[in-house]
């Protein structure tokens, strides 16, 4: 009885992991076990990281809000409160896109919820 030595499959498997570590600089990329070691951190960092992602736009998406805000004289807090209590309904994301780029229509979302005097013209 001969012994198996893989064959397609393994040699497929272990294409696929040389194929993650190229790039990689020294044994991280030659020797088998630290290779697998490094693609397998990797991987684990990859999934934590798509998170924090998440994570860290909010945050950014928050900050120009609130710098919007308070150059209009309004917290970020009560602004937030005040769009939930008119059911507008538009996400941080929305609304940190139009404090940079649009700056008057923004200026007008916070005129319509109440916090800033009506301009009379």
């Amino acid at each position: 009885m001969a012994r198996a030595k893989g064959g397609f499959k393994t040699r497929r498997r272990r294409n696929r992991m040389r194929q993650e570590a190229s790039g990689y600089r020294g044994g991280r990329s030659r020797l088998w076990k630290v290779m697998v070691e490094t693609v397998r951190h990797a991987w684990v960092y990859a999934t934590r990281d798509r998170k924090n992602k998440k994570r860290s736009y909010r945050t950014l998406w928050i900050v120009r809000i609130g710098a919007a805000a308070k150059q209009l004289g309004v917290r970020y807090s009560e602004l937030m409160g005040a769009l939930i209590r008119n059911n507008i309904q538009l996400d941080r994301k929305t609304l940190a896109d139009m404090a940079v780029n649009d700056p008057n229509a923004f200026a007008k979302l916070v005129e319509q919820v109440g916090l800033l005097p009506r301009k009379s013209s």
